[in-house]
Order: structure tokens, then C-alpha cells, then sequence
């Protein structure tokens, strides 16, 4: 390395926001950024004469990403809570010369003046919804339209039209919005009315279900690709999803389970705004507003080292949070009204309600929520031999004690590894069975991902996977 190179090297270094540490192959200390004393609470000295075991050892390094890295030989993001409590978010890159491991790069940001100003941000949300409840009545233009779309979505309760009305006041602006709840709750509903009530409604409105898309076909699908690209490529090349939402919105769903080298480049579109397909070199510019949605917790995914602390600013601009259906429950009426004319329109019949299903209907928790609900109805629709509906065998999943809930075979958890059977063969085959036993005795997906203790898209996912129906 040249001196003029040395030079800007240490320069980077020590005027960068982020705290370097440069560790050699071995976990020896080679340099740190001056940042670094006050935040690891150590002297410049006492870090550099140390490696990396004993900065552990000591505590000044809860973990140590780099021995996560020289483990594994692959970079790594975790959560650090430093000897000094402060909570870092620490990334680090392994450096290979002719295969060997001679260097790990590691970085941390301090989270905890960031996490201070989430905080006050979330107060000054509070304040606002509060606000918003003592104030006068909303113009009549404005309340009329605000009624119209509710109409459209069935949402009457108080609580979804303080959603509604945050969302339409939002609307003109390209500000990113996350969608919260649980699965089922209408996020994709509301992101399509959003879409409406802002200036792009003219636009495309492109939705992407993260957890539907294979990984080894998430880039092509969502950056496109150009002739050639691989084995396979559409010879006139390809479009992304990404490009496809230019001028108008595009709406993300199941956002957590985007991959995590797909989350580095979604940020890289967010930041730059443009794009490189598969095969290509030159950068197209995009123009979309972003809408993401999830049922997961975005922040444990955060500290898990599952998502990327600085794609989770991006996307948290205006976090909207939709409530269950049993929270809610004066939304129930408007939803079986609605859904029972969809499916009377559908089959050619003009099916109604018997006055007893109504109190299955509110009375239920509903975990699947409105997705939920209206599953129910069309088997209870489609179950029923006359024109009215009663459906007395046909009641929604409730659930159930962990003791009650059905067990998986004992001669699938037993069972032992086959002849030249690999781990991940094994365990694939564990899963498949597993499921299996499931969908025999369990009747949805949710009730499925409640007893495994993982996401209902997780489950849609590896069902697809293993090619499994629910008979239950």
C-alpha cells in the first residue's frame, strides 16, 4: 500500500461516524477509531494491545462480532451492549487473501441517543392520536370522503377510522409507510386505499408478497434482468416488479421475510433511487412510494441480526398499526354483509344468515382476522344445502391449550437417519412429516403456525415447498 493510500485509509478511519475496529485473522487488535474508547469504555491502548477473546472475556465486547465472523468465515450483524450500556449495532466483513482469512473490518453505530429520539418520536405519536380524538369534527368534504372509502374497506369502528384518517392525511406526501398487525387485519386493503387517496393514484399499484417468492428468483423477479442474464432469461430481458411500480406505489408485503442480501439492495434502491438489473451495468432510474407491511416484530428482527437496523429507519416513517378483529368487533356486521353479497354474486344464489350464526360470528376471537372470517363464511356458505345459512358444525378454530393441541407422531420425531442421509436432508424430512401430521388434523394455516410457534407465511411457504394440502 502506497502512503498516499495509508493516509486515506487512516483518514476514513478516524473521521468516520461509525467506530472501526481492524482485527487481524488471528483476533489481534491491529487499529481502532478514536470514537471507539468512549463507547467501549477501554483506552485507545489497552484495545489495541488486546485480541479480540479477551476483549470478550472482559465484557468490553457483548459479543464479539468478530469472533462470529472468523467463526463462520461470512459477515455478520448483531446487537453489542457495550461495557459502558450503551447498545451499538456491529457489522463486520471478513478480508480473504488467496483464501485465507488476514482480516475482519468490523463497524458499530451507537443506538442509544437513536433509540432516545424513537422514544420522543413515539410520544409526540401518541400526543398526536390524542389530538386527534379532542378535536372538532373534520370538514364535511373531508369527513364524506373519509365515509366513502370506509365503505369500501367495512371499517366503521372508532379505532380504524383514526387509521383511515391518518392515512389520508399522509397520503399526499411520498413519505414510506410500514403497515403493522397481525395477518388478516386488511393491511393490503388500506395500502390500496392509500395508494388511491394520493397524487400517483393514476399509477400502477404493484404488491409483492416477500414470503411467496423463492430466494433464488427474488432478485430477477424484483430487479429484473436483461438478455442473457442466466440460463433461462426471457430473451427480450425482463422488467422488474421494482421498475413496474414507476410513477406509482409499491406495496411490500411480509416484509420481514425479504432475505437479507435483498434487503441490502432494497435500501441501496431507497437511498440512490435507481436500480442495475441482473446482466447489466447501467443504473434506470425509479420514482415509486413505498408502502411495506408485516406481522412480525421489525425490532427483535433488528437485534436478532435478521434485518437491517438502517432498512428499518428507512421503512418506519409512518408506522400505521391496525388492530385484530376481536378489538374491534362492531367492523363484523359490515364484513359478513359485504363478504355474503361477493359470494351470492359468485355462486348464483341468494343465500342469508340464520339468526343463530351471528352469535358464533361475534363471539369468536377470529386469530386469522378478516382473511379468517370470510374463509368461514364460504364454507359455511357452501356447506349449507338451503338458502339460509346455519352452519352448526362449522365452527371457527379457537385456540387451545398447549395439552390439547394435536401431537406430531411419535414415529416421525423418532425417526432415525437414514443411510447416507445428510443433516439437512434429515431435518427436511422431519419438517416434511411434521406438516403432514398437521394438515391432517388442524384446519388452517394459522392454526398450524400457532402450534409450531412461526409465522403464517412461513407455514403458506414450506407447505407449497413439500407440495402439502390441509384435509383437516
Amino acid at each position: 500500500m502506497s502512503e498516499i493510500d495509508k493516509c486515506v485509509l487512516k483518514t476514513i478511519v478516524e473521521t468516520a461516524n461509525d467506530h472501526f475496529f481492524i482485527v487481524s485473522g488471528e483476533g489481534q487488535v491491529l487499529d481502532i477509531s478514536p470514537g471507539a474508547e468512549a463507547v467501549y469504555g477501554a483506552p485507545r491502548e489497552e484495545l489495541l494491545g488486546s485480541s479480540v477473546y479477551q476483549l470478550q472475556q472482559k465484557g468490553i465486547l457483548k459479543p464479539s462480532i468478530t469472533l462470529e465472523v472468523m467463526r463462520t468465515q461470512q459477515p455478520a450483524q448483531l446487537m453489542q451492549v457495550t461495557g459502558t450500556g450503551r447498545r451499538v449495532i456491529a457489522e463486520a466483513y471478513p478480508v480473504f487473501v488467496n483464501g485465507k482469512l488476514e482480516r475482519v473490518i468490523s463497524r458499530s453505530r451507537d443506538l442509544t441517543d437513536l433509540q432516545l429520539l424513537q422514544d420522543e418520536y413515539a410520544l409526540l405519536q401518541k400526543r398526536f392520536s390524542e389530538h386527534l380524538k379532542r378535536s372538532q369534527a373534520a370538514p364535511d368534504a373531508e369527513e364524506q370522503a373519509l365515509d366513502d372509502a370506509l365503505d369500501n374497506l367495512q371499517a366503521r369502528s372508532h379505532v380504524m377510522r383514526e387509521v383511515a384518517l391518518l392515512l389520508k392525511r399522509v397520503a399526499p406526501s411520498d413519505a414510506n409507510v410500514l403497515m403493522l398487525g397481525e395477518s388478516g387485519v386488511g393491511k393490503t386493503a388500506f395500502a390500496k386505499q392509500l395508494h388511491r387517496w394520493s397524487q400517483r393514484s393514476n399509477s400502477p399499484f404493484i404488491e409483492v408478497n416477500c414470503a411467496a417468492i423463492p430466494e433464488n428468483l427474488f432478485e430477477s423477479e424484483m430487479f429484473g434482468y436483461q438478455p442473457g442474464a442466466f440460463s433461462g432469461a426471457a430473451r427480450q430481458g425482463k422488467a422488474g416488479l421494482l421498475e413496474q411500480a414507476e410513477g406509482g406505489t409499491l406495496f411490500l408485503d411480509e416484509i420481514g421475510e425479504l432475505p437479507l442480501l435483498m434487503q441490502t439492495k432494497l435500501l441501496k434502491v431507497i437511498q440512490d433511487g435507481s436500480l442495475t438489473r441482473l446482466g447489466d451495468t447501467r443504473p434506470r432510474k425509479v420514482d415509486f412510494r413505498l408502502v411495506v407491511a408485516t406481522n412480525q416484530n421489525l425490532a427483535k428482527q433488528v437485534e436478532a441480526g435478521l434485518f437491517r437496523l438502517d432498512l428499518y429507519y428507512r421503512l418506519n416513517v409512518i408506522p400505521v398499526t391496525l388492530p385484530p378483529l376481536r378489538d374491534r368487533r362492531e367492523d363484523i356486521p359490515d364484513l359478513v354483509e359485504a363478504c355474503l353479497e361477493r359470494l351470492n354474486q359468485r355462486y348464483g344464489r341468494q343465500k342469508i344468515l340464520g339468526n343463530q350464526v351471528w352469535s358464533t360470528l361475534m363471539g369468536s376471537d377470529w386469530p386469522g382476522n378478516v382473511r379468517e372470517l370470510e374463509n368461514w363464511l364460504e364454507r359455511a356458505w357452501l356447506s349449507s344445502p338451503t338458502d339460509q345459512i346455519e352452519a352448526p358444525n362449522l365452527h371457527p378454530y379457537k385456540e387451545q391449550p398447549q395439552a390439547h393441541l394435536p401431537n406430531i407422531p411419535a414415529s416421525s420425531s423418532a425417526a432415525p437417519l437414514a443411510p447416507d442421509e445428510t443433516l439437512k436432508q434429515y431435518l427436511a424430512r422431519l419438517e416434511r412429516d411434521t406438516l403432514e401430521a398437521l394438515s391432517k388434523t388442524l384446519p388452517s394455516t394459522y392454526a398450524i403456525a400457532e402450534r409450531l410457534g412461526i409465522s403464517q407465511s412461513s407455514v403458506v411457504r414450506r407447505l407449497q415447498r413439500y407440495g402439502i394440502k390441509i384435509t383437516a
